[in-house]
């Protein structure tokens, strides 16, 4: 069997992986684009605190957790640091302490949760007067090193990749232009048919989709991130901070401190504004003040793909033709196992979740 996987970011290295793991002939098209989200991803899987009012939501979120496990991952791609849940106040935690409590049996995994009163011992810059509920089955991945293995490792089972852009034909047919930074000889280049395709292009997929004369509604959401470095601190085993109100804050091996993000209706547009840097910046002082004198190392920028249900999509919009996108904010969380329903889909295969829930 042939499958063409357009994207390559983590959903589309995912849905190359496991087709790759299958025995499946694997073309991946990869195409930097300029605020592509896995690029950008803070690196957070904490399912079991969000999606209260959407049980499919949560189900994919926390599959996605589990799905870590079994990933060709190197060291230090995924580590379990836990997740502090900070507040002003013991009793503006108490929502999510009872949602907890009621996901535990379903999530052990989880781990149990405890109440911490100086949560600045765990992770110092935090302001001392906050109080927390601790998380310890909370992860921080590197998105970057995640989508890289994962592509690695399919190539390595024979998967080819074609840099450039890619475009589909009404038929379904994948058309390949060299990146501009790489004239060709030639034009656009029809590529041999394929059984099946999978669209993991992100806030992309809908225009990509269009030719086929479907409808993908999905739009990119903004989101901007800032890198920071705390000269002479041991980050590598701070956990992830996730604040009642403002920004998150986890750290990451090397003194670096990762905060964000904006969540902006920005269309198209990767640019890091001061804006946005802003309010970045002051909500995260506003948790953690000892960051004051941290250095700002970088900013990275993510153009989130939300449809307009809000809902992931994972279905067959065409003939053979799969698309994978809607993950939102939650893309490091759940796009491996977003990819690998994907690849179960364009094979044929039962796949392990109920995805008429994940349609147009």
């Amino acid at each position: 069997m042939r499958i063409t996987v357009i994207g390559s970011g983590i959903v589309g290295a995912a849905a190359a992986y496991h087709l790759s793991t299958r025995g499946v002939a694997v073309t991946v098209v990869d195409e930097e684009r300029a605020g592509a989200a896995t690029q950008a991803g803070a690196g957070i899987v904490c399912p079991w605190v969000d999606h209260e009012d959407d049980e499919g939501w949560y189900l994919l979120a926390r599959e996605g957790a589990r799905h870590y496990g079994g990933l060709p991952l190197e060291g230090g791609a995924h580590a379990r640091v836990g997740a502090l849940l900070v507040a002003g106040e013991r009793a503006e935690l108490e929502p999510v302490r009872a949602l907890l409590a009621a996901r535990r049996a379903g999530a052990p995994e989880m781990g149990e949760v405890t109440e911490v009163d100086r949560p600045a011992e765990l992770f110092p810059p935090l302001a001392p007067a906050l109080k927390a509920l601790f998380v310890p089955g909370a992860a921080r991945v590197d998105g970057r090193a995640v989508r890289d293995g994962l592509l690695a490792a399919a190539v390595r089972r024979g998967a080819a990749v074609l840099r450039g852009s890619a475009s589909l034909a009404p038929d379904g047919t994948v058309v390949v232009a060299s990146p501009a930074t790489e004239p060709a000889a030639r034009g656009p280049v029809a590529q041999p048919a394929a059984d099946a395709v999978i669209v993991a292009a992100g806030a992309w997929t809908g225009e990509l989709c269009r030719p086929l004369g479907v409808e993908v509604p999905v739009f990119p959401r903004r989101g901007q991130i800032v890198h920071a470095a705390v000269p002479g601190a041991d980050t590598a085993a701070w956990p992830i901070v996730l604040p009642v109100r403002g920004p998150y804050l986890l750290g990451f091996p090397g003194g670096r401190v990762v905060m964000g993000a904006t969540v902006e209706e920005a269309g198209f547009d990767p640019r890091v504004t001061v804006a946005g840097m802003a309010e970045v910046l002051s909500g995260a002082l506003g948790v953690a003040p000892g960051l004051a004198c941290a250095t700002v190392t970088g900013t990275r920028v993510g153009l989130r793909p939300v449809t307009a249900s809000g809902r992931p999509l994972i279905a067959r919009v065409a003939d053979g033709v799969v698309a994978v996108t809607g993950l939102s904010a939650y893309g490091l969380t759940a796009g491996p196992y977003a990819g690998m329903l994907a690849a179960t889909l364009a094979t044929g295969d039962k796949p392990p979740l109920d995805l008429a829930q994940y349609g147009l």
